[in-house]
């Protein structure tokens, strides 16, 4: 048992009552030291508690012998001050008679925390935090040691915010309710002051590092300076005391091994700044000497040098030599240590020992204990109550049986991420039951599950008029269990497919669509199936009317098949996609300047076949690092090589009626009649699509400085023909500009997303400086993105973010440039909440003026974000 603590006023009492008992033995027949029994205890004082209860606290019974005085009376004393219930105790000895011993206890309880002020804080969020985090709720027992702790706290809380100077104070006023029960009512006040800046840093005694290479060490402690922005210049006690230790750090690693900090201080300033100066000692500078392996028996001394890649003869440098052994900074370093893990060794030991440094040359002996091999006994998963568990054990790299690997297990970690189901801030592991001597252990995996459905339910102005939209997304669907009533809530959930309808309408167009995915098709193997149906109506817009001339429209139908694999060459990161699609176009006096005919119809069937690999981590929302590329094809069958259609005759007859029709001499009716011809033409050349698409796209996430994230992006496209004298097809092409939400145009196009201008206003630019309206064949984008998270919870993932971008598009190889860039450059907001998917706003910057719309410059837009990402 740990001795028991009694303060000051404890032992006041203490003396006080054996003052009494010592006073009373003057006057009664009472021998010091002697053993009494208990004949009654008695209590009195301002208490609320019974009489029972109070002796109870106590440990004193009646009918028991203790020795007056001795540790009975203290121990009683002791465990009444213990309980947090009571103030003034004293023990008094009123009689004896014989051997038989009266005792009273003189008490009153500790006062009530009736109300609470806390002034110096104007936010009620904040005052409330601080109720919490001190437990003063009312009712609380108000005791000495409540308010030394919230002080304390509080100046320890807002010192580490930069408040060097906050001043805390705490009064009490005592009051009586109607029972006369004691309560006080307190007020708490916060002098945070001024944040304390750091005026100067001097160092003294450096003569081999500059005072700039020692500042740029210190990460967290920087010197006032109105140029930097990215970090302040407060004084955190706790933060400069860890950039002492990155002082240390700097100089071991340019081989100053024996470098130390003499003294260090703080001065304040007149200005309420303060100044910190720092005085070193440097040593002398070291080489690595011989570098020998002790104890290793599964890896050679070749393949250990090789992990470790540090010679005889370079500078010392005892931070890269700990990293190259345990790079505690990142879980799957490449260092000696996860060499040992990543194959079962999970128990091993790597621990770097100098056995000689003599002339400044320092011989390494690193020393491995290798343990036996480690095995996984139970693997469970905690948390899914949603998620089924075959759904999540089928994602699972370690299994029962296998032997040990941290990469296996920080991938299961990522691969539980991506599935979206879970919050991927709070997916944990824990080890329990490790056995060194079996060699075995168990591991757990916790998962807190998050909404994985979504509901897209808006309406608003654009595309010429009123937009509704009703769009349901289950992430997390069950459809076997479609049938089952009981399994509604609100929909069948848990077994890890993906169910989306979707129906926006306006005057001027209808889209429906429906679409399904099972990620592992037969439960297997992580082959994805995936399905879509759509069909979408426009029509065009009536200048006389205003409104959608239901006599002018165009239909696509489309449906889709497809199947991704999983590739375990050259790593398991690839998968390889493939598709069949068909879309039906159905025109009906459907005339612009897109397509030559207006009535008619053309069919698209193509395969697309694609590569990708995407080793982002962890969070799918907010990926900080890894790397995710895709490149496709689509291809349609070469009709032309066995339809028999001689297109080139067809183009030329097509360019002779184009010359007609470019012949101001000719009447309405030739020129009608040739514009028939041209639209017959264009109906037969495109009654079956052929074309190929290829399309790339790649982005890279890495950390610069703690949350800040880097986000470099590039995308290609080109639409090709396999026959010039067919010509390329009006679908499938590139509109550059905007949001990327396709501006309510559903006539095949692809839109692209470029900050800073209008929607799809990007197009190419022919010879005679003429912008093309039929989007462009060619396409390519660069996109840098810095990224901050402001919270990352489980409710809602929120992000800023800065970008600079250029895009441009192009009709043909002959004209494109890849570096004639229509720039752009903003900021942006990101929401992601589980129920309504990503939301976001976007403001840019285009710094060049658009394509047929003179020289200046496009200047600031606006941009919503629904449901994707940039």
């Amino acid at each position: 048992m740990p001795p028991l603590k009694i303060t000051a006023k404890q032992f006041l009492a203490l003396l006080i009552t054996l003052f009494s008992l010592s006073t009373f033995a003057q006057e009664n027949t009472f021998t010091k030291g002697n053993k009494y029994t208990i004949g009654d205890i008695s209590v009195n004082g301002n208490t609320s508690f019974s009489e029972q209860t109070i002796i109870t606290y106590s440990g004193l019974r009646k009918g028991s012998e203790i020795q007056i005085p001795g540790e009975d009376i203290s121990s009683a004393i002791k465990k009444l001050w213990n309980s947090n219930l009571f103030n003034d105790i004293d023990i008094y000895l009123n009689k004896v008679e014989g051997n038989v011993a009266y005792l009273e206890i003189r008490l009153s309880d500790l006062p009530e925390l009736n109300e609470l002020k806390i002034n110096g804080v104007k936010r009620k969020s904040k005052r409330e935090t601080i109720i919490k985090e001190n437990k003063l709720e009312k009712g609380v027992k108000v005791t000495e040691n409540l308010i030394t702790t919230t002080k304390n706290y509080l100046q320890n809380k807002y010192k580490k915010e930069g408040f060097l100077n906050t001043k805390v104070s705490i009064n009490t006023i005592e009051i009586k309710d109607s029972l006369n029960k004691p309560k006080v009512n307190m007020v708490l006040y916060i002098d945070k002051g001024k944040k304390v800046k750091v005026k100067d840093i001097v160092f003294s005694g450096n003569n081999v590092l500059t005072d700039g290479k020692l500042k740029r060490a210190m990460k967290n402690t920087k010197k006032r300076n109105l140029v930097r922005v990215y970090k302040r210049s407060k004084y955190i006690e706790e933060d400069y005391k860890t950039d002492l230790v990155s002082l240390i750090d700097k100089y071991k690693e340019n081989g100053y091994r024996d470098a130390r900090i003499l003294s260090d201080s703080l001065i304040v300033n007149d200005d309420k700044t303060v100044s910190l100066n720092i005085n070193l000692e440097e040593g002398e500078q070291y080489t690595f000497g011989d570098i020998t392996f002790i104890g290793n028996t599964v890896y050679s001394d070749a393949v250990l040098k090789r992990k470790l890649r540090i010679s005889k003869g370079e500078t010392y440098n005892g931070v890269l030599l700990q990293e190259r052994i345990a790079d505690d900074s990142s879980p799957d370093a490449d260092d000696i240590t996860n060499l040992y893990q990543n194959n079962g060794y999970l128990f091993s030991r790597i621990n770097p020992v100098e056995v000689n440094a003599e002339g400044n040359v320092i011989d390494m002996e690193i020393r491995i204990s290798e343990g036996k091999p480690t095995y996984f006994n139970n693997v469970t998963v905690t948390g899914n109550d949603v998620t089924n568990d075959k759904v999540i054990y089928r994602e699972l790299r370690t299994r029962p049986g296998q032997l040990y690997s941290k990469a296996n297990v920080i991938r299961t970690i990522r691969e539980l991420s991506q599935l979206g189901f879970f919050d991927a801030e709070q997916i944990s592991t824990n080890f329990p039951n490790p056995n060194p001597n079996e060699g075995t252990i168990d591991l757990e995996y916790g998962v807190v599950e998050t909404g994985s459905s979504q509901i897209e339910l808006q309406g608003g102005y654009g595309g010429g008029g009123f937009i509704g939209t009703l769009g349901l997304s289950f992430n997390n669907f069950s459809i076997k269990n479609i049938l089952n009533r009981k399994a509604y809530t609100p929909v069948p959930r848990g077994d890890g497919q993906k169910l989306s309808l979707r129906l926006q309408a306006s005057r001027f167009f209808q889209t429906y669509s429906f679409s399904f995915t099972e990620p592992w098709l037969g439960g297997k193997k992580p082959v994805q199936f995936s399905t879509s149906v759509s069909h979408s109506k426009q029509f065009l817009y009536d200048s006389q009317t205003g409104n959608a001339d239901k006599s002018k429209r165009f239909n696509i139908t489309g449906l889709s098949v497809g199947l991704a694999k999983r590739l375990s060459a050259p790593d398991d990161y690839f998968t390889l996609s493939q598709a069949i699609s068909f879309q039906h176009y159905d025109l009906k006096n459907y005339n612009t300047g897109l397509f030559t005919f207006g009535d008619g119809n053309s069919n698209n069937l193509a395969y697309t076949i694609g590569l990708s690999r995407n080793n982002t981590y962890n969070d799918p929302v907010f990926p900080t690092g890894g790397s995710n590329f895709t490149m496709s094809a689509k291809l349609s069958l070469p009709y032309s090589l066995f339809n028999n259609v001689d297109y080139a005759a067809l183009q030329e007859e097509r360019e002779e009626q184009l010359e007609i029709i470019n012949d101001s001499n000719n009447n309405a009716v030739v020129i009608n009649e040739a514009s028939a011809r041209v639209g017959e033409i264009d109906q037969e050349r495109f009654r079956w699509l052929e074309f190929y698409k290829i399309k790339f796209k790649a982005d890279w996430y890495s950390r610069l400085i703690g949350k800040l994230i880097l986000k470099p992006s590039l995308e290609f496209g080109f639409l090709g023909a396999y026959n010039n004298d067919r010509g390329v097809i009006p679908f499938e092409r590139f509109f550059l500009g905007g949001d990327g939400l396709g501006s309510y145009s559903l006539d095949g196009r692809e839109a692209i997303a470029l900050r800073g201008y209008p929607n799809q206003s990007l197009q190419p630019v022919n010879e005679n400086n003429q912008v093309s309206n039929d989007g462009g064949t060619i396409y390519n984008k660069f996109s840098l993105e810095l990224r901050y998270p402001i919270t990352l919870k489980q409710s809602a993932k929120i992000y800023v973010l800065g970008f600079l971008e250029g895009g441009v598009s192009y009709n043909d190889f002959q004209d494109y440039n890849p570096f004639n860039l229509k720039r752009s450059a903003g900021l942006g907001l990101r929401i992601f909440m589980p129920a309504f998917g990503l939301l976001g706003i976007d403001f840019g910057h285009g710094f060049d003026p658009i394509p047929g719309q003179g020289t200046q410059k496009s200047g600031w837009e606006t941009h919503f974000i629904i449901g994707q990402q940039f």
